[in-house]
């Protein structure tokens, strides 16, 4: 890849200018704007590297999944001599070689002879997420903190449809008598057609009640920025509340776009930010104002607790087993359970099991994802 080589910025302009020139006789449309991305963002990458400029120009001129064969088949051809032409069969994108390094750690020099000529190694990358996402929450560095909360600020737990009480226009389903005689008396009297209506698909109210506590300090932040991620969803159909000991509605709070902003007013809402647990008295604070008046009727309600219960645990038994009997499901998320040999012996998390229908953990940003699709299932 000599023509990028050079020390000099003004060939290493002129060879990006020219392989633009190969990408739109390709047929792939690269607007001035990109280009100017291109060159700005190889000024500040290593021009040297092949793997440098082809991920710059595979990110600034490619718009749409359909831009990358024909980007692979104009990078090969432009660097090794063969012009590509439009309407001939593309060449099957290479293999790309990938390490493994800790998170972290720089990337471990390329596999060959050493050269920073080889065409070969296009891209080589750590797999810092990936390493990232199996790591406890309650572990990790401040670094690697900044990253999972970018990580979280991305996912987006929703719920699955539930058929509604309420009818729309379909092509199929049963008579809509109203449109029906709305439309006849448009034309005349003379009913020429029959219109169909069928129930609509409304998704799920989703509940979310986190343990605020100081046993639960190390993934409260992160619980709270999960639920951030779920109000940002749906902001009509989420409700979030803090347990501890008393029971606070967030939702107002989490609803701040900036999710930095969102956890500092929810740090001023909650009084009792890593205090004592309550779980029975603040489930019965959750039932008597907001679970039986319809919160919680038909939705999917997920506790975020390690199950330490302060009180009695027949007292929590019993608020849950009413809450069972309002909540479509019942998710009772534990960051313990992620540790090998965990065992539920907490006098609390053993009487709550019998009333749970999923019991899965919330220890790492993986952990967090499998209770992405837990609540999209239910």
């Amino acid at each position: 890849m000599s023509p990028v080589a050079g020390p000099d910025p003004v060939p290493v302009t002129r060879a990006l200018l020219g392989f633009v020139r190969t990408l739109r006789h390709a047929g792939l449309a690269a607007t001035g704007t990109q280009v100017q991305h291109l060159l700005a963002a190889v000024a500040a990458l290593d021009a040297g590297t092949p793997g440098a400029v082809y991920w710059a120009g595979r990110l600034t001129l490619c718009a749409e999944p359909d831009d990358l064969p024909l980007y692979d088949a104009a990078f090969a051809g432009y660097f090794r001599g063969t012009a590509p032409v439009r309407g001939l069969p593309l060449p099957v994108r290479p293999v790309l070689p990938r390490l493994s390094a800790p998170f972290g750690a720089p990337p471990a020099d390329p596999p060959g002879d050493g050269g920073d000529d080889d065409p070969a190694v296009l891209a080589l990358s750590a797999s810092a997420q990936e390493v990232l996402r199996q790591r406890d929450m309650a572990a990790l560095t401040v670094p690697e903190r900044q990253e999972l909360h970018r990580l979280l600020a991305l996912l987006a737990p929703g719920t699955a449809p539930r058929r509604s009480r309420r009818y729309g226009p379909r092509r199929r389903g049963a008579v809509d008598p109203a449109r029906t005689v709305r439309h006849a008396l448009r034309h005349g009297g003379e009913a020429t057609r029959l219109a169909r209506r069928r129930r609509r698909d409304k998704p799920r109210r989703l509940v979310l009640l986190l343990d605020v506590s100081g046993s639960m300090s190390p993934y409260a932040d992160a619980l709270l920025r999960f639920a951030h991620a779920a109000v940002r969803r749906r902001p009509a159909g989420t409700e979030v509340f803090t347990l501890g000991t008393r029971l606070t509605r967030v939702t107002r709070a989490l609803r701040h776009r900036d999710p930095d902003a969102a956890l500092r007013a929810a740090g001023v809402a909650i009084p009792d930010w890593h205090g004592g647990t309550r779980l029975a008295d603040t489930l019965g604070a959750f039932l008597a104002r907001w679970g039986q008046r319809g919160t919680a009727r038909g939705a999917i309600v997920v506790i975020c607790s390690d199950g330490w219960e302060r009180g009695d645990p027949d007292g929590l038994a019993t608020a849950l087993a009413r809450l069972r009997r309002l909540a479509y499901r019942l998710v009772w998320v534990n960051p313990h359970r992620g540790r090998p040999g965990y065992q539920p012996l907490a006098a609390g998390m053993a009487a709550a099991l019998p009333f749970v229908d999923d019991f899965v953990a919330g220890h790492s940003l993986g952990a967090l994802e499998e209770l992405v699709g837990v609540i999209a299932r239910a």
